[in-house]
């Protein structure tokens, strides 16, 4: 009977030690099909040197013209540190959260993983990953986040690898300068310098148990997204280092996250403005489209938080403001385009199209100047009628013959009207689109007064270009490109080559935008020193422009409704004029005080408007249909021009004394002097000086 039960059981014990046999043969085949893979693998990974400098995605870090960090956009880097600069108490407490058997096991955690897959059993779902440091850096590095086999196969494959060709310190370093932690914010220097303010190098114990508890989570326990949220991982993680030995319970009683105080976010309100027009222009000016990037600009942060408050404090309640202030060279040095950033991203200094009003009369003059008139020629302020159309003045009143400067000055629609026919409205569109306008100038005969849409940054070029005696200004915003090494990508070179006007020409027309800051409708923009500018105001108030320059500088102003409804009591001479001067006073305090190329002269005294017109009044004449022709356009005042406030009383049987400039030059004791040295030297002869007709 012993026998035959052996011999039943033989077979059977047979087929079990043929499978455990097999079964060791396959494991072993496996084990070394295994190795090889690993092997290989590893001696195609790129070296640690090329690892250390491929970075997840661009970083674009811009600063302003000190320096400073305006913004990073992208992944942020901080410092990468070497694994000897690296807190103990960061490694500490990543290396407790996150893979505590780091040090002993080979890449890929068996314990890790039976556990992970007891929970699936339980759970019916991935609820652990058992992922170790190293297999996620191999899945930040190489892979997906996608969750199927093949790709957890790769990344065991992978993190074998990397174990058998990096050191465990070498890994750690890795992992800690390139491991996501929110915010954008890529490794640990940035991460301490974004949440704290300061280098990972000196990152304390609640500090680094902050840092550690975002690698979960980024989006949920960054203290950006949820500050209480992130204080209390924290708070596990201190609890899982003193479970884990590395922190005594006092330590971890003391480092209470609950403490910590956290960096304040940076004020990128109106900056993004600038950043917005500026970095899109990258594009034309570099390749580069994967490494970090340092963009160096032009913005001055002292003028544009300068410009931030004067925009604030002036703009009318419900109505938006702008502001461009360019140098000589084209840097723009602040750009604001909206009052709140946040509220609206919406940059009107670059993307909003209006009408300039007669700020727009600047090409109108300049046009006039090259053709050959003179500041001092004379016209005659009367009603005009041009194909149906007839502009009135905003005094309501003629005033007869007077000069361009006066006409200028107090911003007389009549007389710029005559000019557009005697020019041609055609070489007025010319010379805007000469000077930088880049919308559509219809060519009709109240385009004179402003009634094509332009935007503010091409205004302010176009009085840039003035003040820089007729050279054309581009703006630009970016100096240079450099890589994170200092490599010079790209490097701004000011072209200083194409002339617009003749120097005359531009020095004639400051003679007359210093007249209209000094007497005319934008007296509210004098800051104590040489300042030319013009005024403009559109109907019905739905927009009003200050536009400038003084010591180099030249800044534009516009302020109105995103829906062009009226606004009471805005004029170009009002708020606009004093966002420019609060402004300017202090952007160019340091700078030295320049003269003009010519001298002030006064207009005559019997023109002098009454206070409303200082102001600039809403430009009449600009409700026109398409053809240019009135929509609704009242008779023209008549009659002799209405005693001015503050004008002196005549005296009896005799001429009233013109307030001009031979009377400043008599009371000063010039006497008939020369005109200044500084004047241009040989400026054309005007046209003709005899009165003109009227039209």
């Amino acid at each position: 009977m012993a026998t035959r039960t052996r011999s039943r059981k033989t077979p059977a014990r047979g087929v079990i030690v043929k499978i455990i046999k097999y079964g060791l043969i396959a494991a072993l085949v496996a084990l070394i099909a295994l190795v090889i893979t690993v092997y290989v693998q590893a001696s195609s990974l790129p070296s640690y040197a090329q690892l250390k400098s491929s970075p997840n995605g661009q970083m674009i870090r811009v600063h302003a013209a000190d320096g400073t960090v305006l913004v990073s956009l992208g992944p942020s880097y901080g410092e990468w540190l070497d694994y000897n600069k690296i807190p103990p108490v960061m490694i500490d407490a990543m290396v407790s959260v996150e893979d505590r058997r780091f040090r002993s096991h080979p890449g890929v955690d068996p314990i890790g993983i039976a556990r992970s897959a007891w929970v699936r059993v339980e759970r019916g779902r991935w609820v652990q990953g058992g992922s170790t440091i190293t297999q996620q850096l191999a899945r930040n590095i190489f892979l997906t986040n996608s969750r199927d086999f093949g790709r957890k196969f790769r990344e065991w494959i992978l993190a074998l690898s990397m174990e058998r060709k990096f050191s465990k310190d070498e890994i750690l370093e890795l992992y800690l300068n390139k491991v996501y932690f929110g915010g954008g914010a890529y490794g640990i220097d940035a991460a301490s310098r974004k949440f704290f303010g300061h280098s990972a190098e000196n990152l304390s114990l609640p500090e680094a148990a902050v840092i550690a508890g975002m690698v979960k989570a980024p989006s949920r326990y960054s203290p950006t997204a949820d500050t209480e949220a992130a204080r209390g991982r924290a708070g596990v993680v201190l609890q899982v280092m003193q479970d884990a030995g590395t922190i005594t319970a006092a330590q971890a009683a003391a480092a209470d996250p609950a403490n910590l105080k956290l960096a304040a976010e940076p004020n990128q309100n109106s900056v993004r403005y600038f950043t917005d027009w500026a970095l899109p222009q990258l594009d034309q000016l570099i390749d580069e489209s994967t490494q970090p990037i340092d963009v160096w600009t032009t913005l001055d942060v002292g003028m544009q938080r300068v410009a931030d408050r004067s925009i604030r404090a002036n703009t009318p309640a419900g109505a938006q403001g702008a502001l461009v202030s360019i140098d000589r060279d084209g840097a723009v040095r602040a750009m604001v385009g909206g009052q709140d950033y946040v509220t609206s991203i919406y940059n009107r200094a670059t993307q909003a199209v209006r009408q300039p009003g007669s700020a727009f009369k600047l090409f109108v003059y300049l046009a006039a100047l090259e053709s050959g008139f003179s500041p001092d020629d004379r016209m005659v302020d009367e009603p005009v009628n041009i194909n149906g159309w007839s502009p009135r003045n905003s005094s309501r009143r003629y005033s007869g013959e007077i000069t361009l400067r006066t006409a200028f000055a107090y911003s007389v629609n009549t007389i710029a009207a005559k000019i557009g026919q005697e020019v041609g409205q055609t070489t007025i569109a010319d010379m805007a689109r000469r000077f930088g306008i880049s919308t559509p100038i219809n060519t009709h005969p109240s385009m004179v007064l402003g009634t094509s849409d332009v935007r503010l940054i091409d205004m302010t070029r176009a009085f840039a270009s003035v003040g820089s005696k007729g050279v054309a200004v581009v703006p630009y915003g970016i100096t240079k490109v450099t890589t994170v090494g200092g490599e010079v990508l790209y490097q701004h070179k000011v072209d200083t080559s194409r002339v617009l006007v003749a120097p005359w020409v531009a020095a004639q027309m400051t003679d007359l935008l210093q007249t209209a800051v000094n007497t005319g409708t934008g007296r509210a923009a004098q800051i104590g020193r040489p300042v030319a500018g013009k005024t403009g105001t559109t109907s019905s108030s739905k927009d009003g422009w200050f536009l400038g320059f003084s010591s180099g500088l030249t800044t534009g102003v516009w302020m109105g409704r995103d829906d062009a409804r009226a606004i009471s009591g805005l004029q170009g001479g009002r708020a606009p004029a004093k966002a420019f001067a609060d402004f300017m006073t202090v952007a160019v305090a340091k700078r030295p005080i320049e003269k003009f190329d010519t001298e002030v002269t006064l207009p005559e005294w019997q023109l002098e408007p009454d206070d409303e017109a200082y102001f600039g009044e809403p430009t009449d004449g600009q409700m026109v249909d398409p053809n240019g022709m009135p929509l609704d356009t009242p008779p023209p005042a008549t009659g002799a021009p209405l005693p001015e406030p503050g004008a002196p009383p005549p005296i009896t049987g005799e001429e009233p004394q013109k307030l001009d400039q031979n009377w400043l030059d008599d009371v000063l004791g010039r006497g008939d002097r020369q005109a200044p040295a500084e004047r241009p030297a040989e400026p054309p002869p005007p046209r003709r000086q005899e009165p003109r007709p009227t039209q």
